[in-house]
């Protein structure tokens, strides 16, 4: 087996007092592809920082091989001291790295390396930092929620030109999908301690079960130990004055592992308030069309919300999915066609900006309403301290301020805030954002017993088939399709997201409205009639992608092989590269199929 690139020995890290890592380790080989996966705020970050050379364990060691090229994406990257982000990207190369990748990625990421760092979304800094890690090509990638801020269509384009690199790969990610994809090995940062999986994260989840129910098992062996150990100090003859203060403190000790055990335990508990029913019928949207600055949003849309439904709008960003909902919920008003609400509607929003959220109120503050310290949560009312609990919240940050809560602190926090409140119709924006896989579960879960409807926006393909009974995607310029069943339904019905990588990756809504009002906007080319050669192209593709499925399952077969890069470092490059060729293949055959069967249906009216 080839020596590792990477190596953390019993990495350990005190914050405020209390151990963050204890003993913590991995090592990564060439070519492995890892995923970090823990709780938030168990230190998976600080361990990758760890790793990446930027923070300094308080005891340890940390080796990496002799002239290694590792690449680290931060989850906040930080652009500042450069003009262009080219010049930023640039900053990234060695001496022997290829100039033309710099330019090349940002295109492919939708940017063209004029962009002033200072202006940039959170989801165009996030690209340019991607374009910076990747364009060395390194022996060892280490991500950081690599997605985040990235739509749909950027989070495809990134999960496969990962897996045409030959750079071994550590990633942190909340996207199940993209683990499952990627994946071979995953590390589980618990409590301060890691364990590994030697097999990819789609066996995780069962593995994480089996380990929690051995800790149950062991935990009720401590209880009984305990029981022993009280009863001898009740009843236990006097026996020398050392052993019985030795005795003494075995059972203290033991007390100590128990409440230890019962705060790592800890779950998240989700349950909405539910208001009475609404009627059959929420929202019916008629010949409805929305327009901003002469860009077409919604052109000409039909759409009926049952009660019950859970419903996914997904699209690029900038396709106008959060107009959509606006829409769908009566915030805005359409520039024609007709809209009707069903009765008795009681709509909660979470918002993904969060902006509901004030930065100096207190955690309890923002619960209660500044009113006590008593939470009403439908028809009862609960105490705060013990509401927060629910949320995973520690008493002693009751007089928190919201302004220095973690990302993920503050996406429990709305989640609580919306809980609490009776509903009907909950109106989720990015739910998903800043969630441990833990919290998206028991979220999934409340969703599933919820008696209301749903209304949701995510670019969380997995968390859209667990939840969603039918998907609406923008098929760009305003045009929306509904399918039924989850984004993979969707997907085996044909459908896609509008745009192809580049196209989708453009952008967030701001960066897209400034872009159309400096530059005009082509003139939508007339509908064509389908030639002879289209036909017969029409007929043959089918076949083709057929084939080119089976190539491509054949090359992942083969570098699935973790033995294959030691073995025949030249065979797993040109597998890697026949690999990368035949999913570009295969992806012009489906675009072209695509094109062909919308020309197809426009011919037949």
């Amino acid at each position: 087996m080839a020596p590792p690139l990477l190596l953390l020995s019993d990495i350990t890290l005190t914050l405020g007092g209390k151990p963050l890592l204890d003993r913590a380790q991995f090592g990564v080989s060439p070519g492995e592809r890892l995923c970090l996966v823990g709780r938030n705020g168990s230190g998976k970050s600080t361990l990758l920082r760890i790793a990446a050379g930027e923070l300094q364990a308080d005891s340890g060691t940390r080796f990496l091989q002799p002239g290694t090229t590792l690449r680290y994406l931060p989850q906040e990257p930080d652009l500042s001291g450069f003009a262009t982000t080219l010049d930023y990207v640039r900053a990234g190369l060695g001496p022997n790295d290829a100039e033309h990748r710099a330019p090349a990625l940002l295109n492919e990421l939708g940017l063209d390396g004029s962009e002033d760092p200072r202006r940039l979304s959170g989801g165009e800094a996030r690209r340019a930092a991607l374009a910076r890690a990747l364009a060395p090509s390194p022996d060892l990638l280490l991500l950081d929620e690599p997605t985040n801020h990235l739509d749909m269509p950027a989070i495809e384009w990134l999960e496969r030109e990962l897996r045409s690199l030959r750079s071994a790969i550590v990633m942190i990610s909340h996207d199940r999908r993209l683990l499952e994809t990627l994946s071979r090995s995953v590390v589980w940062l618990d409590r301060g301690v890691t364990r590994r999986l030697d097999q990819g994260f789609a066996r995780f989840e069962s593995w994480r079960e089996e380990v929690l129910e051995q800790e149950e098992r062991d935990l009720h062996k401590l209880d009984r130990q305990i029981a022993r150990e009280e009863d001898w100090m009740r009843y236990g003859v006097t026996a020398r004055r050392k052993r019985n203060v030795r005795r003494v403190g075995e059972l203290a000790a033991l007390r100590q592992a128990r409440r230890e055990a019962n705060s790592a335990s800890q779950t998240l508990k989700l349950d909405a308030s539910a208001a009475g029913t609404s009627g059959k019928l929420v929202a019916v949207l008629e010949g409805v069309s929305k327009q901003y600055d002469g860009r077409p949003i919604v052109s000409n849309l039909d759409l009926r919300v049952l009660r019950g439904d859970r419903l996914g709008i997904v699209g690029a960003n900038g396709a106008g999915k959060t107009t959509l909902l606006k829409l769908l919920t009566g915030q805005e008003q359409a520039d024609s066609g007709e809209i009707q609400l069903g009765a008795s509607l009681s709509a909660v929003t979470l918002d993904q900006q969060r902006r509901t959220l004030d930065d100096t109120a207190t955690l309890a503050d923002t619960l209660t309403g500044g009113g006590g310290d008593m939470v009403q949560v439908g028809d009862e009312k609960r105490h705060v301290i013990g509401y927060m609990k629910d949320f995973l919240f520690r008493p002693e940050q009751a007089r928190t301020p919201v302004g220095v809560l973690s990302g993920g602190e503050r996406a429990r926090l709305m989640l609580a805030c919306a809980m609490a409140r009776p509903s009907n119709l909950l109106v989720l924006d990015e739910p998903t954002n800043d969630l441990d896989l833990e919290t998206l579960d028991l979220l999934q879960d409340m969703l599933a017993a919820y008696p209301g409807t749903v209304l949701l926006v995510s670019h969380d393909r997995d968390f859209l088939d667990r939840v969603a009974t039918s998907v609406i995607a923008s098929r760009g310029v305003g045009q929306w399709i509904e399918y039924a069943g989850g984004y993979s339904d969707m997907v085996a019905q044909g459908g896609s997201l509008a745009g192809g990588a580049q196209e989708g990756i453009r952008g967030d809504a701001e960066p897209a409205k400034r872009k159309a009002a400096s530059a005009p906007q082509p003139a939508k080319p007339a509908p064509r009639k389908m030639s002879f050669k289209d036909k017969h192209a029409l007929e043959q593709l089918p076949a083709q992608m057929e084939a080119g499925e089976k190539e491509i399952a054949r090359l992942r077969k083969r570098l699935d092989d973790p033995e294959l890069y030691g073995r025949d470092p030249a065979g797993f490059t040109r597998a890697t590269e026949a690999l990368a060729r035949a999913e570009e293949a295969q992806a012009a055959l489906e675009e072209r199929w695509l094109e062909l069967e919308m020309m197809r249906e426009a011919a037949e009216g």
